[in-house]
Parts: structure tokens; C-alpha cells; sequence
């Protein structure tokens, strides 16, 4: 996080709707995380949960526009990984 001020300011009221449009429901955003192996987890780890994969690709079909524009206030590492079934 390199402004967390602008980054609640300016990039959560943009990126929020976007991923609500998508179906994406957030499991976690920010809050501890802890390495029980390998290296540690980033100060803030935020996942998204969308009903497929191709939810996802078509948030960020949508969204990675507006995440180059986030990048002034955070560093990002996307990831989608698709589900499996109990």
C-alpha cells in the first residue's frame, strides 16, 4: 500500500461497483495474514469470490483499466483460480 488514504478515497468508490456488477462478493480485504511456509503473505491480501472463472475474466475484461489507475496507491498481484468441488 503506498497511499492508503487515496486508496479508500479515490480507488474504492470506483472498483467496488465494478466488482459488485460482476457478481464478486469479497470473502476478506485486508486484516492479518500469517506464513505457516514459504515466504510471507503481502501486507494486505484481499480475495473476491465470482460464481465461474468466467465471471472473473469478465470483471477484469471490465476492471483492469481501472487497476492500472490504482497502481499509484497500492502494488497489485491479480490471480483468479477456479474452484473445485467438495
Amino acid at each position: 500500500m503506498k497511499d492508503p488514504d487515496g486508496y479508500k478515497k479515490d480507488f474504492l468508490p470506483v472498483i467496488v461497483p465494478i466488482i459488485q456488477a460482476e457478481g464478486g462478493e469479497y470473502l476478506t480485504a485486508g486484516g492479518q495474514t500469517v506464513s505457516f511456509m514459504g515466504a510471507p503473505p503481502p501486507n494486505r491480501v484481499v480475495i473476491v469470490q465470482y460464481e465461474s472463472l468466467d465471471k472473473a475474466q469478465e470483471w477484469w475484461g471490465k476492471a483492469k483499466d481501472t487497476v492500472s489507475i490504482g497502481q499509484k496507491y497500492a502494488d497489485f498481484t491479480i490471480y483468479a483460480v477456479e474452484g473445485a468441488s467438495p
